[in-house]
């Protein structure tokens, strides 16, 4: 049975939940966010046995957060739904959180090969990383694509922004409310054939989303 629910944020993710959601590990009740698609995410997502949520306000936290009141397990973990990672290594993610290892559990990205992590979203990834090391002490080297936690402890930290800044914030308000974090390091593929990213896909993507970011970070 499901210990966890697994919430994936989508937005024309069809390509890439045909082959993502038969590999998900039986721990976890997957939820799939759309998030205003225009392809077919939410059919796919049902017929491979998903709980399909609607969020129509766009953004990545919209979605993730509609994601968390949808859940009905303690413990929740989050992961692209583009086919990038390997649902997998959420197992020891998870056993960090349940076995009280820490209070949240948090991936780095290795690319498996060069270009999958195109340079302008690595750089502006690891700025804003270093900055959060630097400045509240952030136990983390990455903006944590994958990471796992206990649903009521992340509803209690009340983080508000619906955009890219979401995961920023998150970890930002985590460490101040002295989280235990732990790392583990995930691989980080080549998304789906047939998708594109929202962030990494183009500078521009890279740039709006580093304006969000140092937007969660200025308040």
């Amino acid at each position: 049975m499901p210990t966890c629910d697994l919430i994936l944020p989508c937005r024309d993710e069809a390509l890439a939940l045909i082959g993502l959601l038969p590999q998900v590990p039986q721990d976890f009740a997957v939820i799939v966010v759309d998030n205003g698609s225009s392809d077919d995410t939410a059919a796919v997502a049902e017929r491979l046995g998903a709980t399909v949520i609607r969020e129509e306000r766009p953004g990545y936290g919209s979605a993730v957060h509609a994601g968390v009141l949808a859940a009905t397990h303690d413990y929740v973990a989050f992961m692209d739904g583009d086919g990038s990672f390997d649902p997998a290594e959420l197992l020891p993610m998870l056993a960090d959180v349940t076995d009280g290892r820490a209070d949240i559990a948090v991936g780095r990205r290795r690319p498996v090969s060069r270009g999958v992590w195109p340079w302008h979203a690595r750089a502006g990834n690891a700025v804003i990383a270093a900055w959060l090391r630097r400045r509240i002490g952030m136990d983390a080297h990455d903006i944590a694509p994958m990471r796992v936690c206990r649903r009521q402890a992340l509803l209690d930290l009340g983080v508000e922004d619906r955009r890219f800044g979401y995961p920023v914030e998150l970890l930002q308000k985590a460490t101040r409310a002295g989280w235990r974090f732990v790392e583990r390091d995930v691989t980080y593929h080549p998304r789906a054939e047939g998708t594109r990213s929202k962030v990494s896909g183009s500078l521009v993507g890279t740039v709006r989303a580093a304006r969000d970011f140092w937007k969660v970070l200025d308040r």
